[in-house]
């Protein structure tokens, strides 16, 4: 997923006024990968209409998709397979991902317009600036962050993604009710989740008592390639979803 594909560079730059957020180590490498036919359309041809870059500034999301319709954000959506899935069963809802990784941006983007999608835009950027300069405030009803890098080495848990900064900037941006769904097929880094979650303040877990504090993967979230290929090897799965109170 986003996470395992983007530069090492390291440099601070400054949040919104009303969200400061340090962007320092990335939480993601850059890896070269080679480009397929289809990619390069996807990159090439449709771009151009779905394409977003940091450069187009605070979104207003009702103009973005020429209506007003509930926002899925998602950070890391890999080749896409799922996040065009949940586009195209779900029309009504207007979908904007966030990749790194070029061949997967590529592929999304040509996979969404054979089917005729309109729901679905794509920034190619770091999440945490996307975040912060570029969609408002209380703007969208769930932020998804599913299989990212879990850099299992202690001495590289500084680059989860999930840290406090991350999910106070993420609360900021969901509206009142918005909810915050993650998976991994790390058990550790399920319960560094969990941990990071419960120091967090204006969250709520929706998890049953009896689950707690992971849930039942939900119906909606489509199976992944990647946690198919783990479902086989025997990996565990674990999800969370917290709710802004």
């Amino acid at each position: 997923m986003t996470d395992k594909t983007t530069p090492e560079t390291e440099s601070i730059a400054e949040g919104t006024p009303e969200t400061p957020v340090r962007r320092g180590i990335k939480s993601y490498v850059l890896r070269a990968g080679r480009m397929t036919a289809a990619q390069e359309r996807g990159l090439n041809d449709v771009w151009p209409k779905w394409g977003l870059t940091l450069a187009d500034g605070r979104q207003d999301l009702e103009q973005l998709f020429g209506r007003r319709a509930p926002c899925v954000v998602e950070i890391g959506f890999g080749m896409g397979k799922s996040l065009v899935e949940q586009a195209e069963t779900h029309p009504e809802t207007d979908f904007i991902g966030i990749e790194v990784h070029a061949p997967g941006v590529g592929k999304l983007l040509d996979e969404a317009d054979k089917r005729g999608l309109t729901n679905l835009r794509v920034y190619r950027e770091d999440a945490l600036a996307v975040l912060a300069d570029c969609l408002p405030e209380a703007s969208i009803d769930t932020l998804q962050l599913f299989f990212p890098d879990p850099w299992p080495k202690k001495k590289h848990h500084k680059r989860r993604i999930v840290q406090l900064p991350f999910v106070e900037l993420v609360r900021s941006r969901l509206q009142l009710g918005g909810k915050l769904h993650m998976a991994t097929d790390w058990q550790a880094y399920a319960e560094f989740m969990a941990e990071v979650m419960a120091e967090a303040p204006g969250f709520v877990n929706t998890a049953p008592a009896e689950t707690a504090p992971f849930v039942e993967r939900p119906g909606f979230r489509p199976l992944t390639k990647f946690e198919q290929r783990g479902e086989r090897l025997g990996h565990g799965v674990w999800d969370l979803i917290y709710r802004r109170d």
